[in-house]
């Protein structure tokens, strides 16, 4: 892998934040220095990463490095999809319909909702007692 030709894409999901670097490969995708499957042992995260490479056709073309931190293993792997559709347009622009129609390229922008004062969390109030 040349150091100086990749193309590069951040995604967001909930807290979790990916760097995703994409290089001219065989295939494989790192992260955090682990091949995904070691880091993502749920099969619907593999796919959900998967996602944007298997909407254009690209799967086995890239070597795709990536530094995720932040969230649980759902918002990382949602970071990294974003962050993979991200890079993909920067490489060919050409895909940004398709990423676009698929919804890869919009930023989930659901968060936790904070707690308020006087309730247990976000929308859960104390049990009512009548008597």
């Amino acid at each position: 892998m040349s150091e100086e030709s990749y193309v590069w894409g951040t995604g967001k999901r909930k807290c979790a934040i990916a760097q995703v670097r994409l290089f001219p490969g065989k295939g494989e995708i790192i992260v955090n220095d682990k091949p995904y499957q070691e880091a993502f042992p749920r099969i619907e995260h593999r796919h959900m990463i998967e996602h944007p490479l298997l909407a254009t056709d690209n799967m086995g073309k890239f070597c795709i490095m990536v530094k995720v931190n932040g969230g649980g293993l759902s918002g990382q792997a949602g970071a990294i999809r974003h962050g993979i559709a991200r890079a993909l347009v920067k490489e060919n622009e050409l895909l940004k319909p398709v990423l676009r129609k698929e919804g890869l390229l919009t930023r989930d922008a659901r968060i936790k909702e904070r707690k308020k004062y006087g309730l247990k969390r976000a929308r859960k109030a104390p049990q009512y007692t009548k008597r």
